[in-house]
């Protein structure tokens, strides 16, 4: 005779083993695209899975923890952007015109995401509050001060941020994509090489 409860214990922890934090993050990162943050839930998610949401628990506390690991694998992307700039051939006006123009290019490509990184707070969530989003800020500014060997002020990089992060959110909503507001682009990261001197 098999116990029941012995069994369904075992295919609920197989379901559990199966259900991977990336697999979770994929249809997370799915939903969030596609809907308002406050429309996902974490049984939704769960039903998508084919899961219990119970299942969605064991690997993340709630919604707000499964949404910064979404948000950490949008900074991953910005932050190999900066190193290919980093390590790209070129003198350091060059490279850093590679830094501005990926950065705008990322944002204007990938809004919605974009969004969710820079632009979005609530009493549930701070994505700018959170590890991931310091890191990548950091490896901005480490980005530039290699690039120009250390010879840039904290105040003259943060000023670039900012302007950096004003020109996508004006952008936002007004163009489909990068390539609609290139030539724009290009001009304004012109004007922050030269404002760097």
């Amino acid at each position: 005779m098999v116990n029941r409860g012995v069994y369904i214990v075992s295919a609920r922890k197989k379901v559990v083993e199966e259900l991977t934090k990336d697999i979770i993050i994929a249809e997370a990162n799915r939903q969030f695209l596609t809907k308002d943050y406050h429309q996902v839930s974490m049984r939704a998610i769960a039903k998508e899975l084919d899961c219990s949401h119970g299942a969605i628990y064991y690997h993340f506390a709630n919604k707000a923890e499964l949404f910064y690991a979404v948000i950490s694998q949008y900074f991953d992307e910005v932050n190999a952007l900066l190193k290919s700039a980093l390590l790209a051939e070129g003198d350091s006006k060059s490279r850093t015109m590679s830094v501005f123009t990926g950065f705008i290019e990322f944002g204007l490509n990938h809004q919605s995401q974009y969004q969710f990184m820079f632009m979005m707070r609530n009493n549930e969530v701070d994505p700018l509050a959170q590890k991931a989003a310091n890191e990548s800020y950091d490896q901005f500014a480490q980005t530039l001060q290699h690039i120009h060997q250390q010879n840039l002020s904290i105040a003259k990089i943060y000023s670039v941020f900012i302007s950096l992060h004003g020109f996508v959110s004006f952008f936002l909503g007004a163009v489909e994509n990068y390539n609609e507001a290139k030539e724009t682009a290009i001009m304004h990261a012109k004007f922050l090489l030269d404002a760097l001197d």
